[in-house]
């Protein structure tokens, strides 16, 4: 079975669907606050030629998602699967980034939730670049059972850390918190 990059996933807070070239102005009026990119080591993000960019990006990427509050139907943020590996049976989630209104709450753990649960019908392992300095997303990695098992310079050169969720640690985790 292929893996589908960009299924429409739906949760109790949240519903994800593929990223189209009209979602652009709906994502940029979220990415344009600069504290949501504080710590990201591209923290110049926020800025709209820089945007426009990573939209891009994203939109080539085939995996990419915009999140949806399904409570009024905003827009609060977007999220990708990135680098498909069948031989390894592995895939990255990353590029995530949610509305400061969205944070701190269950909000990041149902987006990776629905997000792994599909992903683990395909590959064994999925990994999650963060900027070595980005402790609040390296919090939330831990938060939602990642473990640490790596560092090092990601493609432009910033300092970085991975981390890993299996299905045991993902699953394992679920159930002893459900």
């Amino acid at each position: 079975m292929a893996f589908d990059l960009q299924p429409t996933l739906r949760g109790e807070s949240l519903t994800l669907h593929p990223l189209r070239a009209g979602d652009y102005e709906l994502l940029y009026a979220v990415a344009s606050d600069p504290l949501i990119w504080e710590l990201h080591p591209a923290n110049d993000r926020w800025k709209a030629g820089v945007f426009r960019e990573f939209f891009r990006t994203a939109m080539e990427s085939g995996g990419a998602f915009i999140v949806i509050d399904n409570q009024d139907g905003r827009a609060i943020g977007s999220t990708r699967y990135h680098g498909y590996d069948e031989v390894k049976s592995e895939i990255e989630i990353g590029w995530t980034f949610l509305a400061r209104s969205h944070w701190g709450g269950a909000h990041n753990r149902e987006m990776k939730g629905m997000m792994l649960r599909h992903a683990f019908q395909f590959v064994n392992s999925v990994i999650f670049r963060v900027g070595a300095y980005n402790y609040r997303s390296r919090r939330a990695m831990e938060k939602i059972g990642g473990v640490l098992i790596g560092s090092g310079l990601d493609a432009a050169g910033r300092e970085g850390v991975v981390y890993q969720i299996t299905p045991a640690t993902f699953f394992g985790s679920a159930k002893r918190e459900g």
